[in-house]
């Protein structure tokens, strides 16, 4: 087995991506903290805005390939705190991706949805980058950055992830549950459109790109579909049929980052390469049923 460098491992995807790569990878973690440790993985913490810390890190596991899923993810943060952001979303992908490419390690950045304006979708990998916030402007300008660096390197946009998050991440979907079960309001966007991918689903696509293919690559599932028509669908799947659901307009709740109305991706080139993502009711029921929700359902 060849050594897998997951940046992020404690984070949601970044976990996610250790427990899939295992068995196929000797995989290795770099984490701001040491908890929600892959099992079987070995967590390093390590501050990836240190660029000296990484190059020792690199330099001393020396993996057969690195992917880079660190990030500052929240758009509303990264809105608030443009120079810290900046710092781990462009300065060390860029650091991580210069120290790759004089070590020979195959680099593949972690992108998101999010460098698109939602104007024109569904969105292919041709089509020009054209971000609303800061945290799309930062990945955006990344993902150039990385490919001027290491031109064969692999970009993988992202779609918005769901699943299960571990001892210490959460995605969106298990505060999502958790308001369900107590009766809380929950106000969800009608004219916000994503294709939502299992984060399991996310991770063997990025593995199978990694495997077979460099340049850039979107990883989403087949169904577009509205953050409300999402959560009425996750709330039958939790059996929560009472749940309070409120349908609302994206500018009728104030935010810092402002939120583009439809990034859909279309994912037809990792579909070509094997890619599979599950339909949205089934990866749901999926995880409902080995209890993948465990943490927050209650």
């Amino acid at each position: 087995m060849g050594k897998l460098l997951v940046t992020g491992a404690s984070g949601f995807l970044g976990w996610n991506l250790c427990r899939i790569a295992r068995g196929r990878w000797d995989v290795c973690g770099l984490a701001r903290r040491n908890q929600n440790q892959p099992q079987g993985v070995e967590l390093r913490r390590v501050d990836l805005t240190r660029f000296k810390d990484i190059k020792e890190n690199l330099q001393e596991i020396r993996p057969d390939a690195l992917i880079h899923a660190a990030a500052e993810s929240s758009p509303n943060f990264c809105q608030l705190n443009p120079a810290a952001s900046h710092r781990i979303n462009v300065e060390a992908t860029f650091n991580l991706a210069s120290l790759c490419a004089d070590l020979g390690i195959p680099f593949v950045f972690i992108s998101s949805d999010l460098v698109f304006n939602g104007l024109k979708p569904p969105y292919s990998e041709d089509d020009p980058v054209c971000p609303v916030c800061i945290y799309g402007e930062q990945k955006a300008e990344a993902e150039s950055a990385v490919l001027q660096r290491v031109p064969r390197a692999l970009v993988c946009r992202m779609a918005l992830m769901f699943g299960d998050a571990g001892q210490g991440a959460a995605s969106f979907i298990q505060p999502l549950i958790n308001d369900m079960k107590h009766g809380r309001q929950i106000n969800l966007f009608m004219d916000e459109y994503r294709t939502p991918v299992s984060a399991a689903n996310a991770a063997q696509g990025i593995l199978l790109a990694l495997s077979k293919t460099n340049g850039i690559v979107h990883i989403g599932g087949l169904e577009r579909i509205s953050r409300f028509e999402f959560g009425k669908l996750l709330r039958d799947v939790a059996g929560v049929p009472n749940a309070k659901l409120n349908a609302c307009t994206r500018q009728s709740i104030e935010m810092a980052a402002p939120r583009p109305a439809d990034v859909s991706l279309d994912s037809a080139r990792a579909v070509a390469l094997g890619f599979e993502p599950g339909p949205l009711r089934e990866e749901l029921e999926r995880l409902a049923c080995v209890q993948e929700l465990r943490n927050f359902v209650t």
